[in-house]
């Protein structure tokens, strides 16, 4: 899902910057495969991520997808070491902070094949669509506490969701890595 969520997310940055022709590269085979129509998508979370970039093709006169071995795939390669060190994003690099899925998807069955593209306001929104599933990347505000004491969560959710450091240097760098 994570590779769709770039693939879609790079149609529409494309699209803004109006690009008519484009040749995406990417290492995933799986999405590539699916794309291009050579593999099926058994998962309706993929059917609908598959859907969304379908419907993004029409805005292209040329869109051209092609696999590339991870080993050779330097850029992205590059792209994952910086945002894991958190270092700044080059001014040349397009980046994009996602707090939620670009599709909106139900998982039970009896509602349906998946929604597609977000499509204006009758679209039902991530909170409505499994009461079941978790968002992705959820973080609980108050971890809940150990028998011992302080939880070891504690100081990692601080750091994600006020963004504090503890004030000891060497935690602190532990912490970030």
């Amino acid at each position: 899902m994570a590779e769709y969520e770039a693939l879609v997310n790079g149609l529409q940055i494309a699209i803004k910057l109006g690009a008519r022709c484009l040749d995406v590269r990417g290492d995933s085979q799986l999405i590539i495969n699916q794309v291009i129509k050579e593999s099926n998508c058994h998962d309706l979370k993929m059917e609908a991520y598959y859907t969304m970039v379908r419907s993004l093709e029409d805005k292209f006169d040329g869109l051209k997808l092609n696999h590339i071995a991870r080993k050779f795939n330097e850029a992205t390669d590059e792209l994952a070491k910086m945002a894991s060190a958190w270092t700044p994003v080059p001014p040349n690099v397009f980046a994009k902070d996602l707090h939620k899925p670009s599709i909106n998807y139900i998982s039970t069955a009896e509602a349906g094949p998946p929604v597609g593209p977000i499509a204006g306001p009758e679209a039902p929104s991530i909170a409505e669509t499994s009461a079941t599933e978790p968002e992705a990347m959820a973080i609980d505000a108050k971890p809940p506490m150990g028998d011992q004491g302080m939880d070891w969560q504690v100081s990692f959710l601080d750091r994600l969701v006020r963004g504090e450091l503890p004030a000891n240097r060497t935690e602190a760098r532990w912490l970030v890595r």
